[in-house]
């Protein structure tokens, strides 16, 4: 977290490494976290990409991940150190520099199971290139500020890394919705979650019902009357509640929770009404929607009585 004095200064991320450590699986994540990124960067140009002290000072700009590694062109570890450091001086900026490391065992795997060659390793083997590579690279180890090695990690592992780092509060909130449908009127496209609210006792089948939703405490009435319903909602709450933080924990940004009946008028509407008030109780803000709730209501749709 950045202190009080650098809420108007621009976040400067510089982002390099060992070739195959998860330079650009890091710079996609901090994309994802809202920040401006830039890979394979001639750092000559730094100091005109971030512009000159004071400009622009006046409004909040957002943060900068510049991603480069040995293959750009001219490149010198040293220079590179001596640009940034001049830099860090001033009051408008906070520069900060991430190194991702791996060993070359590792990184020797990689490249076989990508049948990539080693830029560095020319007709050699390309455990000559990344152990040049690593010569080459020291020095930038050494200065920067964080250092993540990604020997043992996945994919995933590195991603949730780097936004454990930086990632605020409010970028890291999982986005949830909510909704009913009516499987009769076709399964929402898109959906993390579906659940069949169909074994219910189907209130479309009384008389004084029928014309009513999910959302009318009648109906709310015979759906909780049914001796399935309590127990088959506090199973689905609870696996909710198991569920959403492990999503987060892994980086899903969106989980959409469907829940469909017959008509999608009644007891899915009901039923998504029930969870997302449990949801919120737990902490979280679900988005509620309810595809079908204006639908007309239909016998032909409905089916059997039984249901």
């Amino acid at each position: 977290m950045l202190s009080e004095s650098h809420d108007r200064s621009q976040r400067v991320l510089l982002v390099t490494g060992l070739l195959g450590a998860g330079k650009t699986t890091a710079l996609k994540v901090l994309e994802d976290l809202g920040w401006e990124t830039i890979d394979n960067f001639p750092i000559r140009m730094l100091g005109q990409l971030i512009g000159k002290p004071g400009e622009n000072s006046d409004s909040l700009r957002p943060p900068l991940a510049i991603g480069f590694d040995s293959r750009t062109r001219g490149f010198n570890p040293l220079e590179i150190i001596e640009r940034v450091k001049r830099l860090t001086g001033r009051d408008d900026l906070t520069v900060t520099a991430l190194f991702l490391d791996c060993a070359g065992q590792e990184l020797e795997r990689r490249y076989n199971e990508t049948r990539r060659r080693h830029p560095l390793a020319a007709d050699m083997p390309a455990a000559s290139g990344i152990a040049a590579e690593r010569e080459l690279m020291e020095p930038l180890r050494r200065w920067a500020d964080m250092v993540i090695s990604t020997t043992e990690m996945s994919s995933n592992d590195l991603q949730q890394a780097v936004r454990d780092r930086f990632a605020t509060q409010s970028e890291q909130q999982l986005t949830i919705t909510v909704s009913s449908f009516g499987f009769s009127r076709g399964m929402p496209p898109v959906a993390d979650l579906v659940f069949d609210m169909r074994f219910l006792d189907n209130p479309h089948w009384v008389a004084d019902l029928r014309e009513l939703t999910g959302k009318d405490q009648a109906v709310a009435d015979h759906i909780r009357e049914d001796e399935a319903f309590a127990p088959a909602f506090a199973q689905i709450r609870d696996l909710l509640l198991l569920l959403l933080p492990r999503y987060e924990l892994q980086g899903k940004a969106y989980v959409h929770v469907a829940f469909g009946c017959t008509g999608g008028r009644h007891r899915s509407v009901f039923t998504a009404e029930q969870i997302a008030q449990a949801l919120r109780d737990a902490g979280f803000s679900p988005t509620l929607l309810h595809r079908n709730l204006g639908s007309r209501a239909a016998d032909l749709v409905e089916g059997s009585r039984t249901r």
